[in-house]
């Protein structure tokens, strides 16, 4: 018979070793289960309702799995911190930002969530954080951030090979006057 520690790992490998007392529920595991389990220290209890099991390894975005957490399931790391993800910027933002495909009230000291609609096509995952795409990141800070942040993530992208330029040419085709000038100077298809 599994025990709740072996219920809880098929979880935590999708998310880097993070569960969520939800998640939990899900294969039957309860609260005071996994109260137990951290006391005897197979568990950390790292925020309200979020756990880590200790047999994993740390993580280098374990703040912004825990924000994706916190937020939802269907929670991605969005915007700047997407780009901090990705590597295609030396600074993380002072806020970690998430974005949900619904409406959200909850606040947390540090994360700035952005209610947006988001496709199955706009969502991916990159060292186990839930993260927007290469394309739908650039064309997020170009609308939050501006040009002098997206167009360098843009060039660096697409040298890395992350995004194509007709990838990124159809996320920008639809944005204001400020992307038609970024695909104009950096991204126009080849």
């Amino acid at each position: 018979m599994p025990s709740s520690l072996d219920a809880l790992y098929p979880l935590a490998e999708r998310r880097a070793g993070y569960v969520t007392t939800a998640q939990a529920a899900e294969v039957d595991v309860s609260r005071q289960q996994l109260s137990y389990l951290a006391r005897t220290g197979a568990l950390e209890r790292v925020a309200q309702g979020i756990y880590r099991l200790r047999r994993f390894p740390t993580q280098r975005f374990e703040d912004v799995i825990i924000a994706c957490l916190w937020a939802g399931d269907d929670a991605v790391a969005s915007h700047g911190t997407a780009l901090a993800v990705y590597e295609l910027t030396d600074a993380m933002p002072t806020a970690i930002h998430v974005s949900v495909p619904r409406p959200f009230r909850g606040r947390r000291a540090g994360v700035a969530v952005h209610a947006t609609p988001l496709g199955d096509d706009e969502r991916t995952e990159r060292a186990g954080v839930p993260v927007t795409t290469v394309e739908r990141t650039i064309t997020d800070v170009l609308t939050f951030s501006g040009e002098e942040l997206a167009r360098p993530a843009a060039e660096q992208a697409l040298e890395r090979g992350l995004v194509t330029r007709r990838r990124l040419h159809a996320a920008l085709a639809g944005d204001d006057d400020c992307g038609m000038a970024l695909l104009d100077l950096t991204v126009a298809p080849s």
